[in-house]
């Protein structure tokens, strides 16, 4: 009898074994394949996606040297396909910037002198466009949207800007500067921004708050999540992207450590259905998000000793993380932004301490059947 169940025992190391071979083979196997490149718009239409890139980051790059560069807390990518940075040159958020109350507790000290937003080529990383000395306290989020306008959260101002392409002055600007606020004219802290192709708008509101606003394209509130009757908790909602096509809005309920994704009501409004959640025990802090196709990007921050700060590519009809990632040549540290281009080719975070910009090659894909999905349970 004991020799048996040792033989039992033998046998499932040893096929456990294999399948985790096969497992990594089949990643390795992905990777050295350059002809499979789908567009995001070649994604399965279902309700579940089939194919998934595989991020791998793009070495030298920038290859030019960059300025000085703060805690880069936003990044998006233009119409032109180029990277846009946030960041906050000298100022540092720390346990003085805001009192209890959320205010600003560095008022006297103005505005950061130095351009916050910087767009910088896609290919060298030369920045080719650079504004906003003398205008922001505090960055935080960064979206650029289908139509080229830029929207701008500031944290210490409690405010969201949108800046026409070019423009160096807001054409739509909500909450009261410096005053944070909890009614539909205040914000409290606003962290994001996600755009409808109809002009609809979503503002993560944000640290103290624990909501998000939904906006007419006149920038008038017309929804908020979540609604007393809704069983959704936000804890601090850091970040959000659209699935616009399948009506979904997706939420990085950071210190819930999870993904939530709930109804756009882009569609039909009034009609809420249940939230999506993407909540393994591995996935921790949850900073950032971004989207393409049936795919959302996130990354975590520092949470435990025990949950590797990374990256990650889930499937929100599965609820499921499909794969991680990361750089190879240095660890992340402190990712706070992620952006990833509508072909799904190019995909960029970046990162508040170190202040660092990185790339991502995400153009080649594989068949996500081929793929375990990928247990988070913290080492």
């Amino acid at each position: 009898m004991q020799r048996s169940m040792m033989h039992l025992l033998l046998a499932g190391f040893l096929l456990a074994t294999v399948q985790a071979n096969l497992i990594t083979d089949l990643k390795e196997f992905a990777y050295s394949q350059t002809d499979y490149q789908p567009q995001a718009q070649q994604h399965y239409p279902g309700s579940r996606t089939q194919i998934i890139p595989l991020p791998r980051e793009s070495y030298g790059w920038p290859n030019v040297p960059l300025p000085f560069l703060g805690q880069i807390s936003g990044v998006s990518i233009n119409l032109q396909g180029h990277p846009v940075l946030f960041h906050r040159g000298k100022r540092v958020w720390d346990e003085t910037s805001f009192n209890s109350s959320y205010g600003f507790q560095h008022i006297r000290e103005g505005p950061i002198p130095v351009d916050t937003v910087l767009t910088l080529d896609k290919n060298t990383g030369l920045v080719i466009d650079a504004w906003g000395a003398n205008r922001f306290y505090m960055p935080h989020g960064c979206t650029v949207d289908h139509k080229g306008f830029i929207w701008l959260t500031d944290v210490a101002l409690h405010q969201v800007f949108k800046f026409a392409p070019h423009s160096k002055a807001p054409q739509l600007t909500l909450g009261s500067p410096l005053q944070p606020g909890s009614d539909s004219r205040h914000l409290c802290m606003p962290t994001a921004v996600a755009v409808a192709s109809d002009g609809q708008f979503f503002v993560s509101d944000g640290y103290c708050n624990a909501r998000v606003l939904k906006y007419n394209p006149q920038g008038h509130v017309v929804r908020v999540y979540p609604q007393q009757h809704e069983h959704l908790s936000l804890a601090i909602p850091h970040g959000v992207t659209l699935l616009e096509h399948h009506d979904l809005l997706c939420i990085a309920d950071r210190e819930n450590r999870r993904v939530t994704c709930v109804s756009a009501e882009l569609r039909s409004p009034g009609q809420y259905s249940r939230s999506i959640n993407i909540q393994p025990p591995g996935l921790g802090r949850v900073f950032a998000i971004a989207s393409v196709g049936d795919l959302v990007f996130a990354v975590n921050g520092p949470t435990t000793p025990q949950i590797p700060v990374q990256g990650f590519t889930i499937s929100p009809f599965s609820e499921a993380v499909v794969d991680t990632w990361s750089p190879t040549s240095v660890r992340f540290h402190n990712p706070h932004g992620i952006a990833i281009n509508k072909n799904g080719t190019e995909l960029y975070v970046v990162e508040t301490s170190p202040n660092r910009i990185w790339k991502f090659d995400t153009s080649q894909w594989v068949d996500m059947n081929q793929m375990a999905y990928v247990p988070l349970e913290p080492e």
